[in-house]
């Protein structure tokens, strides 16, 4: 079960009641989960463990249990309650003992509506951790040499999303007796390594063999393996922690133009994942014109930008629809016209971005997105 449910109980109440009551407040949920009791024993074993505080009178069997708990998990606190015989009151006492304490948690209480809704956000979230946890991504060569801000911080990587970074020489890739075939290559140095993902420093590939990378990465993509460009760090995590969210990768690419009053964003790159396509073209790589670039048509709607920093110092989400796609000559081959939900976040770009590159993902993922990130 990804959901568990652990409970509190005062003996001060009737057993039976409080029975009935809990079996009917969980129904009305309508979610799955494993009932564990009172056995905290696996308590943070799974994608979203629940404390379900069923009574008043409750803070003091919680507050000896503490010490336990912390022990077998590091995330925060998650407290149901139904707000039946006193437990709401319970609930608050038990958060704010836990706030003095600088441990962080959250009541989940409200409509029947809004719990199922809240649990679903925190289990889908408790998923990607889990995926995220014990990642090895591949820094394949350096980042670019106009990548000049992309920095990273690899201690600080592990300790908040749990990922691994692994550098990988440029000159192994290039060393490689199947190199001109470059998904091949690309897909033997992701066993070797045992890689989840990676982010290819490309440009190179047009100076040594003459070709690009932008189908093999599009390929990989779509296979499960997150394959970033330009060797940016910054957006190969972004990219991970979409992925894990959703599982497909997202579109990495740079604004081309933008258009503060009326919120409107032209962004561009020559690869995207054929997973996340209706259809596509191929072309030539816009800036080398060699090689083979990519030029893919996703689905009109609802869009979700995105970019963590290097060092999990901050991040940027911004909701909008994808508009339309275009596939002017003088441009990266796919093309796509975005407009934000709120036209202020242009700001952000003109003023403060975090480098160049952006993900963009299909659907409104920012509830999700500020959840993971927390």
């Amino acid at each position: 079960m990804n959901i568990a449910i652990y409970t509190i109980t005062s003996e001060l109440h009737d057993a039976k009641s409080i029975d009935a009551t809990t079996r009917a407040f969980l129904e009305s949920l309508d979610i799955t989960y494993d009932m564990r009791g009172n056995d905290f024993s696996d308590y943070g074993s799974h994608a979203l463990d629940l404390i379900y505080i069923r009574t008043g009178g409750t803070e003091g069997i919680f507050k000896p249990l503490l010490p336990q708990l912390q022990q077998q998990s590091k995330r925060p606190f998650y407290l149901l309650t139904s707000g039946k015989s006193n437990s709401l009151a319970a609930s608050m006492e038990i958060l704010s003992y836990l706030n003095q304490q600088g441990i962080t948690g959250e009541i989940i209480h409200g409509s029947t509506t809004y719990i199922h809704h809240r649990i679903k956000v925190l289990e889908q979230v408790g998923e990607a951790r889990s995926k995220m946890k014990g990642c090895r991504l591949g820094l394949i060569g350096e980042p670019s040499d106009w990548l000049i801000s992309s920095r990273f911080d690899r201690t600080i990587v592990k300790e908040r999303l749990g990922i691994e970074l692994v550098y990988i020489p440029m000159k192994e890739l290039l060393e490689m007796p199947n190199v001109k075939k470059i998904y091949e290559a690309l897909k033997a140095l992701v066993e070797k390594y045992q890689l989840q993902g990676f982010t290819l420093r490309c440009f190179d590939l047009l100076t040594t063999i003459r070709d690009t990378g932008c189908m093999a990465l599009a390929k990989l993509n779509a296979e499960g393996i997150v394959a970033g460009c330009e060797g940016d760090v910054p957006a190969m995590l972004s990219m991970k922690i979409i992925q894990a969210l959703t599982g497909v990768s997202g579109f990495q690419a740079n604004p081309a133009t933008i258009d503060p009053e009326k919120g409107e964003m032209l962004f561009a790159h020559c690869t995207i994942p054929l997973n996340m396509v209706e259809r596509y073209e191929l072309d030539t790589h816009f800036e080398s014109g060699i090689g083979v670039g990519i030029r893919g048509y996703m689905k009109e709607g609802p869009v979700t930008i995105f970019k963590v920093a290097g060092d999990m110092s901050r991040h940027f989400i911004a909701e909008g629809t994808l508009v339309r796609n275009q596939a002017k000559p003088d441009l990266c081959r796919t093309q796509q016209v975005i407009e934000l939900d709120d036209k202020g976040q242009t700001r952000y770009f003109l003023t403060q971005p975090i480098g160049n590159h952006h993900i963009i993902v299909p659907g409104h993922l920012k509830e999700l997105l500020e959840e993971i990130l927390k």
